[in-house]
């Protein structure tokens, strides 16, 4: 059966009512029928439901959809993506250990490596996305892991899962992938030998800006540390939430090849307009890592990027001037989104640090909605005339 059909239908098991779609499963904790069966439960001896900070039906139909559709062995469903992230550090991550990290990521998983890993006596390292081949010069006798995100947040970067995955194998490390971007219908990095895949399921398998959501799948042994640390930590998913995001993903397919449609076009139209510096997507052939794509990725994705010839000042009259995007901190709604990162979801790092991972003061970045094509190019168009 192919992943799509089964994201489509895996479902909790029907109760006596005979319901067609997944109920909600809106209960703190769940009973038992004898004191043998609830000692047998806690003692780990049967997998029934305790409590829904452990385990909810809701959260479960969501995680075994994920893992069809990115051919995980097992998955864990946290309260938020970054929540995703942090667990997937801190479950397999001790005091003394040493994080390989790509360069380009999203602003508040660069605070968490920065600010706070250094607490717990973990050290890390970034390496240059697009630069695989010098990533090797800095593993350590203590490094654990290799964290990145490919396409990375905001400038699109393509990372070559095969050769990261091949260097992580050589030297026993954990390949941890960011797979938001591209969603499991553009891309699998288990595929290409990553042993877990994160995904804010906030923004595309959401797709409608909605609620919050997280999920990590890949290597059963490694989900289940994870799961332990989100047991006892309680990043629990709400049942609500993950109903939404369980039914959203029956449509995450044919979603997608609307927006990565609507996102290539919009990129092919604009490249080279006078008020655009550079445009980058990674469909495009004068993206710098297009064959790269082309190999792993099955789409180009719903985003694109682009710099404005006028820098900072050309960024501000660009978002203020549009009439039909959205200015809002998310993507991947059905919605077209504008932003600028540099003052927003990058915000916190310093101009070094911005300049060091391409995030110039005109970078745009777009969120390609579902709405029809030339509608969001001509708000676009009319935007860059008045930058």
């Amino acid at each position: 059966m192919q992943p799509i059909t089964q994201a489509i239908r895996i479902r909790t098991n029907r109760t006596d009512e005979m319901e067609h779609s997944s109920p909600l499963f809106l209960t703190s904790s769940f009973c038992f029928d004898n004191a043998e069966e609830m000692r047998a439960t806690f003692a780990d001896e049967t997998d029934y439901n305790i409590y829904s900070r452990f385990s909810n039906p809701n959260v479960q139909e969501l995680v075994d959809r994920v893992c069809a559709l990115e051919g995980a062995e097992a998955g864990y469903a946290t309260a938020s993506g970054m929540s995703a992230v942090f667990a997937s550090f801190m479950a397999l991550l001790k005091q003394g250990d040493h994080l390989l990290s790509c360069n380009a990521i999203f602003g508040s998983t660069h605070t968490v490596i920065t600010k706070f890993l250094n607490k717990y006596g973990i050290e890390y390292t970034y390496v240059p996305a697009g630069k695989e081949d010098e990533w090797e010069q800095h593993i350590r006798p203590n490094t654990r892991m290799i964290y990145l995100e490919t396409p990375t947040n905001p400038g699109l970067d393509i990372i070559d899962l095969e050769k990261v995955s091949a260097l992580a194998k050589k030297h026993n490390l954990i390949l941890n992938v960011d797979n938001c971007f591209a969603t499991p219908i553009g891309q699998q990095p288990i595929q290409f030998g990553a042993d877990l895949v994160i995904h804010s399921a906030t923004k595309w398998m959401d797709g409608q800006g909605r609620v919050l959501g997280g999920v990590v799948a890949g290597r059963k042994d490694l989900i289940k540390e994870i799961y332990l640390f989100c047991r006892s930590t309680g990043p629990a998913l709400s049942p609500f939430n993950a109903w939404v995001l369980s039914k959203s993903l029956e449509t995450l397919d044919v979603r997608m090849e609307r927006h990565a449609s609507n996102a290539a076009q919009l990129a092919q139209k604009l490249e080279g307009h006078p008020k655009i510096a550079w445009l980058r997507y990674p469909f495009l052939p004068s993206h710098p890592q297009y064959a790269i794509a082309k190999k792993q990725m099955k789409n180009g994705g719903g985003l694109f990027c682009f710099e404005l010839t006028g820098g900072l000042e050309s960024g501000r009259k660009f978002l203020d001037a549009l009439q039909l995007l959205s200015l809002t901190a998310n993507l991947g709604d059905t919605r077209t989104i504008a932003s600028h990162p540099a003052s927003t979801t990058h915000g916190k790092l310093t101009e070094a640090e911005r300049q060091e991972v391409g995030i110039t003061p005109g970078l745009i970045r777009i969120s390609v909605g579902l709405e029809h094509v030339d509608d969001i190019l001509q708000d676009i168009l009319q935007a860059l005339d008045k930058c």
